[in-house]
């Protein structure tokens, strides 16, 4: 297998975050797993435990029959909640029409039962969640070059981001406007901005799994559902309102402009706008529709670069067999790279480091492995990188 000097792609990955003039994120869930927050196969456990008995067996029937669907991967709590919508829409929420023995009025109730259970399991871990690592993350963004707008993409639908954020007192911008109930407004993720914009500096955070924070709220006058946004929630028993905190099917079907199909054209359209280097942490490349758009925008843009941070091995081979024609694309895992569409491994020459050229940063000597796949790790490398080694320098709170 071919072998890959780690300390030459380093330096060369440190001259990219160094003159790249335009530089923005895709966050999936491994970010938050890093902080201690379930990632989706633990998260898809824990709800299935706390849900009642009557409501887990429903659940289970349709696990079970999603896993005769799905291959290559297990049924987890999004593929669940996709298909009770699914038998929501065929059976018109009616106790008279059923899939699977689940009736469409039970996969409504269940549903929500779901979304309360993801929002209290999620809340309880994120309470305890150590910001830090975040926030030193935004200090150290929010300080790169001014010229361009700088843009977060996440799945995550956690409030650690914003937590630490607003706790830093940077502002950002996620296209929702208002203050009572902040209601998603179209025209403001899609607009340019231009020199002299107010908000040119705020950060761009897209969350394009939804949020914690947002919910179906139905309009009697227009006899829809639209989204709102609802900041700090006490009991979330006490919200009536239905959690917007998955992928449903809508985000990919449904015609009309909601957050997520904004998101997704946002996303394209950043991806195509010259040049960019887009680093990716926390995501393992599983979700189809996120990666046809990244891998469409690397053939379509020659002047997009995408950075991928892996955190385990595994991934970094199953992203290989799709992505080796593309040479803008790098993925750096604990043993293994990807570089110039080719898979290879590693090559630490500890002899070749120049004085003061600290290793630890990016190379654990006891594992023989880089350590840039973890988010802690890759937060502490960029923040060494840029010179700005404590929280003064960095302007953080």
């Amino acid at each position: 297998m071919t072998k890959f000097d780690v300390l030459r792609e380093i330096r060369e990955l440190k001259n990219h975050l160094s003159y790249s003039k335009n530089i923005g994120f895709f966050f999936g869930a491994g970010t938050s797993c890093a902080l201690g927050i379930p990632d989706i196969t633990t998260l898809t456990r824990s709800v299935d435990t706390a849900l009642n008995e009557s409501s887990a067996k429903t659940l289970r029937i349709v696990k079970d029959d999603l896993a005769t669907l799905i291959n290559g991967r297990a049924v987890n709590i999004e593929d669940i909640l996709n298909q009770l919508r699914r038998i929501r829409e065929l059976t018109n929420e009616s106790e008279t029409r059923k899939y699977l023995g689940v009736c469409g009025k039970d996969a409504s109730t269940i549903d929500g039962e779901i979304c309360r259970a993801i929002y209290k399991i999620i809340t309880e871990k994120e309470a305890s969640a150590p910001l830090a690592t975040t926030k030193r993350f935004f200090a150290w963004y929010n300080l790169l070059n001014r010229d361009y707008a700088k843009e977060v993409f996440t799945t995550n639908y956690d409030l650690v981001i914003e937590k630490s954020l607003e706790a830093s007192e940077i502002p950002y911008f996620d296209g929702f406007v208002g203050s009572f109930e902040p209601f998603f407004w179209q025209e403001s993720v899609d607009h340019l901005v231009k020199a002299g914009d107010l908000t040119k500096n705020w950060i761009r955070l897209w969350k394009i799994h939804g949020s914690l924070n947002w919910f179906w709220r139905f309009s009697e006058t227009t006899k829809s559902y639209r989204i709102i946004r609802i900041g700090n929630i006490g009991k979330v028993s006490d919200i009536k309102n239905e959690l917007v905190i998955y992928p449903s099917k809508d985000k990919y079907d449904s015609s009309r402009k909601q957050p997520f199909i904004a998101y997704f054209d946002r996303m394209r359209s950043y991806l195509l706008g010259g040049e960019l280097l887009f680093a990716i942490s926390g995501y393992s490349f599983s979700d189809q529709h996120i990666n046809e758009i990244i891998f469409n925008c690397m053939r379509q843009n020659n002047r997009l670069f995408v950075i991928a941070f892996i955190y385990n091995d595994a991934d970094l081979e199953s992203l290989h067999k799709s992505c080796s024609a593309y040479l803008n694309l790098h993925a750096f895992g604990p043993t293994k790279a990807i570089i110039n569409g080719e898979l290879g491994e590693w090559h630490f020459n500890k002899e070749a480091t120049k004085p003061n050229e600290n290793t630890t940063t990016f190379w654990s000597d006891d594992k023989s492995q880089l350590t840039l796949g973890d988010f802690n790790a890759l937060v502490a490398f960029l923040v060494a990188s840029s010179g700005k080694q404590n929280s003064q320098d960095l302007g953080a709170k």
